[in-house]
């Protein structure tokens, strides 16, 4: 047994180093002693020879303990040979259990200590920097000061202020002479605080440990000395040495890495932003959800490693090349093109129609209400999509910018787009329907450098203090420009009433496409069905060939006129020629679409083509009673329907053609990341009759669709396979697949794990035919005693029972031993949740016994079943199991899940 000091570190990590100063703040010929963690000795037992150090540099109130998951991952990291890792988690100075020198150390000091420390350890390279608060001030301090060792730098919540930004309110607070001496040293408070900002709360015997070097006021005067070091001001004796720093780092042409928890009261994501613009190299990830103690709320050693042999080991990659994402090499198909071959911008269609007075874009709700219909013709739209270029050009928009778009779809979103597309400006679309907080999660995330939203969006922004530069889509008045800190209006752009120069590099682009095809065009948000909201990032090159798919798949094409029903196909209208036509509805809520708005809308514009959701179609057939004549005319002109978003029951598609029967019906399959991936008819959905899953045809134009197989223990292989009846997550490539995940390096070297293909999540099975069938999602899947089980096939047939409305089956229990669970919505709804009535339970497990040799150990029964709040229609197993798991151990049933009653803040 490893005898350990503390909790997760081995006795034979600790060692002391003396180590002679070279520092301003010690006299000539002084040394002092160090304590470190250090698992070189461990290396050497084992034979192994490290391939570099990393270097961990601690923050205020920690020690080296903070990077004690390193060091225990350090001697098998390294995938196909390019590791281990020698780790040296170093205590500063008069911190953690190095010795107290009785001097006021500042932050030119800490950095030379740092500096004599790996002269006395030898230590030449290649070294990788790891710093976290403000150990990644010193942390990178070093590396500017030491390039020739320098071989990568890895941050984790720290920042190099100044960068235009005031101190934050925690360290204002804990500088105050009135709290400072007794908040950091004569008491524990400090210390008390940090640990309290866990998420998770640190256990009992972690707490322990990071307080064990502080136990003492005498102990803890490092700790002060530390906060009153921080320089507030450039009158602050450490001012000229943190500007040395974050000015030094702009030129460090090594590979970086930055790890972030969002949750930090101190260190919050404008200082990420503001690391991304001085080291633009760098790969990001976002943990949501985790805060300021990041090495202790989640895993870093794994990405770190990871990290370490795809970029270091191998050999740094050039500078600038991961966009601050990490992008992964793939080599997928490529792009339906242009007849010529080449690549044709999203503008090519409006700017060819610019002189054609007929309907482009029909908003049948515009943002005045009471005003009905409104309309602009193509060459209306192609000159207010010119004037507002030049509007958010004079207001500072470069290409590049990130804009967020808080603004329901119709006119004016259609307009912002295509302005923001011909600056080269980076559109930032997250939907209103993820709710206050999920919207907040996300454009913090995205980090944007303008804002132009709705007076609700603006007022939601000034709350929860989202980041750029504020324009109001209407005129407001002083008082509430001020209150909403409103820099510009929409009209005052489009009226040319802010001034500035058009010339340079603001200038729209006058062939209407961005300078560079490859350039990021648009950061799109998944629904949030699976989590937290996802930045999907596009290039001007990716949603071209997203529009060039659309349009080769389904014969859409100029003439084309097209109700758009659902929010993502309301902005590919102009790009793909056709005229479109947003209906009267919330579009954060699928299932406020009616059949009257929908025969409305279709009527507006003479309408050939509809998209719309599974929600939206359902609440239209629930409301197709109130059609008169001219409505159901209307839709029977109707020669498309596609419905996506989420897979759709044959008996509802059934019902739909009947309300347009001149259309041929389609559900293609895709998600944010590539849509469409695959198509199916009507007709082709009964040919394929039941099976194993929800059939969702074959491939769309220029697509490859293959499965990694699941492992009997629930996990995925690697390689892509194209045989029948092989059940595994989905595998697609095409050239219209997004180019990363945005600021989650680890999410995007996941995703594209398997070289040229994007790993969907989803599991599924090519049939003999080559249709595509997907099964569920792979976080859902059940893994039983008897095997692997896929959900969506019991989930049919448990709807087949009398009584029963939507199901879904989840799993309860520990991974392997699971046992299956139905929970279904009653018709009638159920008064409370709970156990199913004992005839219904008997005919829901015998319907599924039957079809699929599934036993189910339960069935429970609610009201309504947790959806997505995008399309209403994905089903929330995760949340489902989790209550599930409550009932059948003894809890209450209660609610099992909260209400969605956030308003959304831009419809």
């Amino acid at each position: 047994m490893v005898a350990e000091l503390w909790p997760g570190v081995p006795a034979a990590w600790s060692r002391r180093a003396r180590v002679p100063s070279t520092a301003a703040a010690d006299p000539a010929g002084s040394s002092h002693t160090w304590h470190l963690l250090d698992n070189a000795d461990d290396l050497a037992a084992r034979g192994l020879t490290p391939v570099g150090t990393l270097l961990c540099v601690h923050g205020n109130p920690t020690w080296s303990y903070l990077w004690r998951s390193l060091l225990a991952a350090a001697a098998g990291s390294g995938p196909g040979g390019r590791g281990p890792w020698r780790v040296v988690a170093v205590d500063q100075l008069d911190m953690g259990f190095s010795q107290r020198t009785g001097a006021f150390r500042r932050l030119e000091d800490r950095i030379t200590d740092l500096g004599d420390l790996t002269a006395a350890l030898d230590l030449d390279g290649p070294v990788v920097t790891v710093g976290h608060d403000w150990g990644g001030i010193i942390s990178l301090g070093w590396a500017t000061r030491h390039r020739r060792q320098l071989a990568g730098a890895v941050l984790a919540n720290t920042a190099v202020p100044p960068a235009g930004f005031d101190l934050p309110a925690p360290l204002q607070l804990a500088l105050h002479p009135a709290v400072h001496r007794w908040g950091t040293t004569t008491s524990d408070a400090f210390l008390r605080v940090t640990h309290g900002l866990a998420r998770p709360a640190l256990s009992r015997d972690v707490r322990s440990a990071f307080m064990a070097p502080y136990r003492s006021s005498a102990r803890r005067q490092g700790v002060g000395n530390f906060v009153a070091d921080i320089p507030a001001d450039p009158s602050h004796p450490s001012w000229p040495a943190l500007e040395e720093v974050s000015g030094g780092i702009r030129s460090l042409q090594v590979p970086a890495l930055l790890l972030w928890g969002p949750q930090d009261p101190v260190f919050s994501d404008r200082y990420l932003r503001d690391l991304m613009g001085r080291l633009p190299q760098a790969d990001v990830h976002r943990f949501e959800g985790a805060g300021h103690l990041l090495p202790e709320d989640v895993d870093i050693a794994g990405p770190v490693f990871g990290w370490l042999a795809a970029n270091v080991a191998a050999g740094p990659r050039a500078a600038g090349s991961g966009r601050g994402t990490g992008t992964a090499p793939r080599a997928a198909e490529p792009a339906p093109q242009a007849a010529d071959g080449g690549f044709r911008p999203m503008l090519a269609e409006l700017d060819a129609r610019r002189q054609e007075q007929t309907p482009a874009v029909v908003d049948m709700a515009p943002l005045v209400p009471g005003t009905g219909p409104a309309t602009l013709t193509w060459a209306e739209l192609a000159a207010r999509v010119d004037r507002l270029a030049a509007g958010l050009a004079a207001a500072g928009v470069r290409a590049g910018d990130r804009v967020s778009l808080l603004v329901p779809p119709g006119i004016e979103l259609t307009s912002l787009v295509y302005a923001c597309l011909r600056l080269g400006a980076v559109i930032v679309v997250a939907d209103a329907g993820l709710g206050a907080r999920g919207l907040s999660r996300a454009i913090k995330g995205a980090g944007p450098a303008y804002l132009v939203g709705i007076e609700r969006a603006l007022a939601a922004a000034r709350l929860f203090g989202w980041p750029g530069v504020r324009i109001s889509v209407e005129e407001l008045g002083s008082t509430k420009r001020r209150l909403y800190g409103v820099a510009h209006s929409v009209p005052g752009l489009e009226a040319g009433r802010h001034g500035g120069s058009l010339r340079g590099a603001g200038a729209p682009h006058p062939s209407g496409g961005p300078a560079d095809p490859d350039a990021d065009a648009a950061v799109l948000f998944t629904s949030g069905s699976t989590g937290p909201a996802k930045g999907v990032v596009y290039t001007h090159r990716q949603l071209a060939a997203m529009r060039d798919t659309l349009r080769q798949t389904y014969g859409l094409r100029a003439g084309t006129a097209l109700v758009a029903g659902f929010a993502p196909f309301a902005l590919l209208g102009p790009a793909l020629g056709a005229t479109s036509v947003t209906p009267d509805m919330d579009v954060t809520a699928p299932r406020t679409l009616t059949a009257a708005a929908l025969a409305d809308a279709a009527a507006a514009v003479g309408a050939t083509a509809v998209f719309a959701s599974p929600a939206a179609l359902a609440n239209v057939l629930a409301t197709a009673r109130a059609l008169d004549r001219p409505q159901r005319d209307a839709l029977a002109r109707v020669e498309l329907l596609l419905s996506a978003g989420a897979p759709i029951p044959e008996p509802l598609l059934a019902r739909v053609q009947a309300l347009v029967p001149a259309a041929s019906l389609h559900t293609p399959y895709g998600m944010t990341e590539v849509l469409p991936v695959t198509d199916i008819s009507l007709e082709q959905i009964r040919a394929a009759g039941t099976g194993n899953g929800v059939c969702v045809g074959t491939p769309v134009a220029g697509t490859r669709v293959a499965i990694a197989a699941l492992r009997p223990d629930g996990t995925v292989a690697d390689d892509p396979d194209t045989a029948p009846d092989v059940t595994g997550e989905i595998l697609v490539s095409a050239g219209h697949v997004k180019a990363r995940y945005d600021r989650l390096w680890i999410t995007q070297q996941h995703s594209a794990s398997v070289p040229g293909w994007h790993r969907t999540g989803d599991v599924g099975h090519l049939d003999a035919g080559g249709r595509l069938w997907v099964e569920g999602r792979l976080g859902h899947i059940l893994t039983t005693a008897d095997g692997v089980r896929t959900p969506v096939a019991a989930e049919q047939l448990a709807e087949t029972a009398g009584g029963t409305g939507r199901a879904a089956v989840v799993g309860v229990g520990p991974a392997g031993a699971q046992v299956a669970v139905a929970v279904v919505e009653t018709v009638p709804p159920a008064r409370a949740a709970g156990p199913a009535p004992q005839d219904l339970a008997q005919e829901v497990r015998a319907a599924v016994l039957d079809g699929t040799g599934l036993e189910l150990a339960a069935v429970l029964a609610v009201r309504d079943l947790p959806t997505d709040i995008r399309h209403n229609s994905k089903i929330d197993r995760t949340a489902l199991a989790a209550w599930a798991s409550r009932l059948l151990a003894g809890g209450k049933a209660g609610r099992p899940w909260p209400r969605r009653t956030e308003r959304a803040v831009c419809s």
